[in-house]
């Protein structure tokens, strides 16, 4: 990019920085409406084509583990070879294209591993991607930044589920919803793939510092790692919530995904909202956000329509910290030459829990509905005196 500034001017301009933020966040506006429309309808899909609550659960929270643990590897991939568009290109073509491919699923079992594909796609680029768009934030305010991004990100994960919501009205049915779903990850692929041109090395938008010379991560990265770790094991996954839905008519079918464009909603404005208050008060906003959205679960699976709906928006919430806050701490937690490495690390934590948690919820969603709400919330909650420690610890 002709104007962009050269590595280590502390005089970058703001606005090329969050022009930066923008354009990544139009290419996610578009993947979200691609997989998270597709993720709307995946739990009663499922459900159509035969598989049980618990092999719902095992299919979510599976896709999640290995979508996360490869994180891990992409990110330390990322740091070591420094090819960070190239690794946050091929992911992407991975996440968007195995979407409209579900139309042809002909099985339960192929559904799963087209699902798990694309989880594994958005774990190739996500390191990567998150690294690149920390060297844009430090200049407009880490939480701002992140929260911007993630903002409009749900702008597409609202836009999808309703396009999905379009289709079942009339009557197009789930295999053409996925099969729409194309258009939106061919223009995300497009936008990407400019934005590489435009911005070839994305590092040089953050002003040079003095690097941290260390072996390892610091005590808070870690500390850090184990609160949000909790709180992924405790959050039920909508594969599993949508398919409780359709099993006991909570929700009309054409509703669903309707339902979860207003978690999405909801996701956009907390990310914002929480996202200027972690800029002023930090990582205490998190204490707070897990106080409100631990509540969900009870609303969701005890609730009827108008309380699943609160129970969803109060979901939201929750999903908006975790996409915007949590990344944006990290940032400010290592040193900029480890950050896809520790983007990395946290997701595989991350996601390890949220595969245990999910699983364990499909299992107990079986067997006992009020234990999977109490696991839910004595998850959440545990995390809280982690954050207190953290935030009493030295920065």
């Amino acid at each position: 990019m002709g104007n962009q500034a050269e590595p280590g001017n502390k005089g970058i301009s703001k606005g090329i920085a969050l022009k930066f933020v923008i354009l990544l966040g139009v290419v996610s506006l578009f993947a979200d409406m691609t997989y998270e429309g597709a993720r709307s309808i995946t739990g009663p899909y499922l459900a159509i084509l035969g598989a049980s609550a618990t092999a719902v659960g095992v299919v979510a929270g599976f896709g999640e583990l290995i979508g996360y643990a490869l994180r891990l590897v992409s990110g330390y991939i990322s740091d070591r070879t420094g090819k960070y568009w190239t690794v946050t290109l091929f992911g992407y073509f991975v996440n968007l294209l195995a979407v409209p491919l579900l139309a042809l699923a002909g099985s339960w079992e192929m559904a799963a591993l087209l699902m798990v594909a694309e989880r594994m796609g958005k774990a190739i680029r996500n390191p990567a991607r998150d690294a690149m768009l920390s060297h844009a934030t430090q200049r407009i305010g880490r939480g701002w930044g992140f929260g911007l991004h993630e903002a409009m990100d749900q702008i597409g994960a609202i836009l999808g589920p309703l396009i999905v919501a379009a289709v079942l009205y009339f009557k197009g049915g789930y295999r053409m919803s996925f099969a729409i779903l194309l258009v939106p990850a061919l223009l995300a692929l497009v936008v990407l793939i400019v934005a590489r041109a435009l911005y070839p090395r994305p590092r040089d938008l953050e002003a040079a510092s003095a690097e941290l010379k260390t072996k390892g991560f610091s005590r808070i990265f870690w500390l850090y790692l184990v609160a949000v770790s909790l709180i992924a094991a405790g959050y039920v996954d909508f594969p599993l919530i949508s398919y409780h839905f359709e099993k006991l008519s909570v929700v009309p079918k054409v509703w669903i995904p309707i339902f979860y464009a207003v978690a999405m909603g909801v996701d956009a404005l907390s990310a914002l909202f929480f996202g200027r208050l972690f800029d002023r008060v930090g990582l205490s906003i998190l204490i707070i956000v897990s106080l409100v959205s631990f509540l969900f679960a009870p609303l969701v699976f005890l609730g009827g329509f108008y309380l699943a709906l609160v129970g969803m928006a109060l979901w939201g919430v929750g999903m908006g910290a975790q996409e915007s806050i949590m990344r944006a701490a990290i940032a400010g937690m290592v040193p900029m030459n480890r950050r896809s490495t520790a983007y990395g690390i946290f997701n595989a934590g991350f996601g390890l829990f949220w595969f245990l948690g999910s699983a364990l919820m499909g299992v107990l969603y079986d067997v006992s509905v009020p234990s999977l709400i109490v696991f839910s919330m004595v998850m959440q909650l545990a995390s809280i005196p982690f954050f207190v420690l953290i935030r009493k610890m030295p920065g």
